[in-house]
């Protein structure tokens, strides 16, 4: 099961904006995605709710894990997602 680990980018960490395009891109893959932060439960990194209760702000670690058909270029790709600043205009 392909498992990543980064650092969130965004300024204001997974909230709002960055929430919704972090989301938004999780629905496009063709695996589901968990996220977490810590030792707590993953949760879907489809559901804006689920993923704005992770509390993740800018710096926070967060790992993703998919099992399946393109689960690594899914973990990648949002892992690349995450590390970038969303709250910049041009993200």
């Amino acid at each position: 099961m392909p498992t990543r680990t980064v650092v969130v980018g965004s300024a204001s960490g997974l909230h709002a904006r960055p929430a919704a395009l972090f989301v938004a891109e999780a629905a496009k893959q063709p695996v589901p995605v968990t996220i977490r932060t810590g030792d707590k439960k993953p949760v879907p990194a489809r559901s804006m709710l689920a993923v704005l209760s992770l509390g993740a702000k800018k710096g926070t670690e967060v790992t993703l894990e998919a099992d399946g058909d393109g689960a690594q270029a899914a973990v990648d790709t949002l892992a690349d997602l995450l590390a970038r600043d969303l709250d910049a205009v041009d993200a």
